[in-house]
């Protein structure tokens, strides 16, 4: 009797287009046109974070998310997709207010399924190798952003390397998102693109096939990110141990006895 096959696994995918020209005004109020944007997602993160406790308790019981919960998050992770795509200069379509939009060049697909419980059980520690990667990747595109912003402000367009390490960066936090929120058992992985074996291609993003200078910005990134995070670890530290010396009241000039 031949051995059931089973599915590949499937990771949560992007759709973007391929980079075309950008209103300069838009480029130029990018951040001041997002700011209803930005209060809006904060009250759906405040939700999104109560459904995903829920979510949480009803995965660890059925071994899979309930569907209010999978629809929820799903519409709240293609919203915030959406948002930080148009932040990031990768479209000029401002985002809308609003989880289903089918005409929007930005997509998301996610297919919440069967869970394991003791992956779910141990999510939060699960995720933290994840969740440094994305830190190193976000604090990266930051670090380079004014720059990017110029290049994009120019010419009026987003470069073709930049557009592929930009998007790489999003894709990673996508799926670090749909993976610590449950609608997505595979691990967040492929921060380089996609093997160019891997067709149709759908969108410049599905697959993501990046060419040798996206992925040389993308180490850019990752190195310029790396350097920050040390470097604001290491400012903090400094900065604690001088409000410590200011504060004489913190000193232990004694051994600690119980109660004291």
């Amino acid at each position: 009797m031949p051995m059931p096959v089973a599915e590949p696994e499937f990771l949560p995918a992007l759709d973007i287009p391929e980079p075309g020209s950008q209103r300069r005004w838009t480029v130029l109020l990018r951040i001041l046109l997002l700011l209803p944007q930005y209060i809006v997602l904060w009250v759906l993160s405040v939700i999104a974070f109560v459904v995903a406790v829920i979510g949480w308790f009803g995965a660890l019981f059925t071994g899979r998310l309930p569907d209010f919960a999978a629809g929820f998050l799903r519409g709240y992770l293609e919203y915030d997709t959406r948002v930080y795509a148009y932040l990031m200069l990768t479209v000029d379509r401002y985002p809308p207010f609003s989880f289903e939009e089918p005409d929007h060049p930005v997509r998301v697909e996610v297919r919440p399924g069967p869970l394991n419980r003791l992956a779910v059980f141990f999510r939060l520690i699960l995720a933290v190798p994840a969740a440094i990667v994305q830190s190193v990747l976000s604090a990266g595109w930051w670090a380079v952003c004014f720059i990017s912003w110029l290049v994009v402000l120019i010419l009026g367009r987003m470069p073709r390397p930049l557009f592929e390490a930009t998007a790489a960066v999003l894709r990673y936090r996508m799926r670090f998102q749909a993976y610590f929120l449950m609608l997505s058992s595979a691990y967040p992985k492929r921060i380089f693109g996609d093997p160019e074996k891997e067709q149709p291609f759908t969108s410049a993003t599905r697959p993501l096939v990046m060419g040798s200078s996206g992925k040389a910005l993308l180490v850019v990134f990752i190195v310029l990110g790396v350097a920050t995070m040390v470097a604001s670890s290491v400012t903090g530290s400094l900065d604690h141990d001088d409000d410590y010396d200011d504060n004489p009241t913190v000193r232990v000039t004694g051994p600690l006895v119980p109660g004291r």
